[in-house]
């Protein structure tokens, strides 16, 4: 879940093509939830970029692979899902480096780009992101989807203000750090996502049709 106090520079925040709207999921992949979300992007043909787990994709390796398989791009979330509450380089490098490890070894691609939990971007966590290659992108748009009380209209209507071309929507695959069956409203909320976006003209889809500069 996001944290309240996150800076982002408009670099960092994801502000891409002006006809793009990037869709992203973190905490996955989760067998109890991540497939749900495969199915319901196939049914509305539609590609995201999946921010997973280190721990996550440990455990369900087969499901990380199936992204790919499927025409997602997989992104590195970190190691564990933990606050950055006192700087520990050390540590921070050696976590990242075996999450993007554990992506091109398990999913068989390459990662690109780093969210680090919370949206809490510690200077030990950029510099570890930077040494390894991975690009930060947080978001412009979240959903509020893993309070016990979202629906998936209470999601869209968090998400509907910031849907204009260049934006990045933050949304959860898994509820394994939110409410339980949190993962729901998100789901739901997809079909009036997609909807709105093609209204306006924008194609939905994964970062790597961001358009973001360098």
């Amino acid at each position: 879940m996001p944290a309240v106090g996150r800076v982002a520079t408009r670099r960092t925040a994801g502000h891409g093509a002006a006809g793009h709207v990037a869709l992203t999921f973190d905490d996955g992949p989760d067998p109890a939830s991540t497939p749900d979300f495969l199915a319901a992007l196939d049914a509305l043909g539609v590609r995201a970029t999946f921010f997973v787990l280190g721990s996550m994709l440990e455990r369900s390796p087969d499901l990380g692979r199936e992204l790919v398989r499927r025409g997602h791009e997989v992104g590195v979330h970190g190691w564990h899902h933990r606050r950055p509450l006192y700087p520990r380089p050390g540590r921070d490098l050696a976590e990242l480096r075996a999450a993007a490890a554990a992506v091109t070894e398990v999913c068989g691609v390459r990662p690109r780009w780093y969210r680090p939990p919370y949206g809490v971007l510690s200077s030990g966590l950029a510099a570890a992101a930077h040494r390894l290659g991975l690009r930060t992108v947080l978001w412009t748009a979240c959903g509020r989807d893993w309070t016990a009380h979202a629906s998936p209209d209470s999601v869209y209507r968090s998400l509907r203000p910031g849907l204009r071309g260049g934006a990045t929507v933050l949304l959860h695959d898994s509820d394994c750090t939110s409410a339980p069956g949190s993962w729901r409203s998100a789901l739901g909320a997809l079909p009036a996502l997609a909807d709105r976006c093609a209204a306006l003209g924008l194609a939905l889809g994964p970062l790597r049709d961001h358009g973001l500069a360098a």
